[in-house]
């Protein structure tokens, strides 16, 4: 069952390609996870599928999220319904990522996370990074560290939403694995965590009330990996999320979004990449 405001990341590209959701597993619906002690809160209790994709060390990739299987359209937001907080993502290192069950340990190498608005009174009207998905088209930039051993990843990406995370347990996790072969590197041994294990139910940056006054926010889980990188929220649009035009309109929580029709391929040719097709348009 798929709800309206509740999101999917479903494709990823590699250095401005879009790669489409070939290498990943995608969720059976766009409901979340509020279990953090749950072993789904890894990949969403999807299991291995066969595709890969090949990216090399150092190479930008984009995540991209949006509502509902296969609406890729930027005029509907990626998240809906007030579903603000930050974007994360972590690498797993893995013997074969089409059978890894994501137990093995987990590293950090992305995160968007809060920063308070000039003028704002409460949480809900700062800056977050699901706020900075749904300005960029559902897209977010990320970099695949130069230093780590080549092989296989799981690669998790994740939006939490906060809007009812003021009651324990009421926060909500978005998260899909991409399986992902990462080649060339080094020999990097970043520290790890587990999951479940890296978020406790009680940790500030969890159970929060959003709809109150914020004054610093700490993204739940380690910090970033020094050779990943990170979004101040609120900052522009880059690379590939450049094509997008502009912030969606916002849809509340229980509305239906609106079906489009077949898009065609918008060419960009954005911080240097040869012009490639990097987003859609609505026919």
């Amino acid at each position: 069952r798929q709800v309206a405001g509740h999101a999917i990341f479903q494709e990823l590209w590699i250095a401005g390609v879009d790669q489409g959701n070939t290498c990943a597993r995608l969720p059976t619906s766009n409901s979340p996870v509020t279990d953090v002690g749950s072993t789904a809160i890894r990949c969403n209790g999807r299991p291995g599928i066969a595709s890969k994709c090949t990216v090399a060390a150092g190479e930008t990739v984009t995540v991209e999220m949006h509502q509902q299987p296969g609406d890729r359209s930027c005029k509907n937001e990626a998240i809906g319904g007030a579903h603000y907080g930050p974007v994360t993502v972590y690498l797993s290192k893995v013997a074969d990522a089409s059978t890894a069950d994501g137990s093995a340990g987990w590293f950090k190498i992305f995160q968007d996370g809060w920063s308070s608005k000039s003028g704002s009174s409460v949480g809900d009207d700062d800056n977050w990074g699901t706020k900075d998905l749904n300005t960029c088209c559902g897209k977010m930039n990320l970099k695949i560290p130069s230093d780590i051993p080549a092989g296989d990843y799981l690669l998790r990406a994740e939006a939490l939403a906060l809007h009812t995370a003021a009651q324990l347990d009421g926060a909500q996790f978005y998260m899909t694995c991409y399986q992902i072969t990462v080649t060339g590197g080094g020999a990097a041994s970043p520290a790890l965590v587990s999951f479940p294990g890296a978020y406790k139910a009680s940790d500030p940056g969890i159970h929060i009330n959003i709809h109150a006054t914020v004054s610093t926010y700490i993204v739940p889980g380690p910090t970033v990996y020094a050779g990943g990188s990170t979004k101040s929220a609120g900052a522009a649009c880059v690379g590939a999320e450049n094509s997008t035009p502009g912030p969606a309109t916002p849809s509340a929580t229980g509305k239906t979004p609106s079906t489009h029709g077949r898009r065609r391929n918008v060419i960009s040719g954005e911080r240097g990449y040869p012009r490639r097709r990097v987003c859609c348009k609505e026919d």
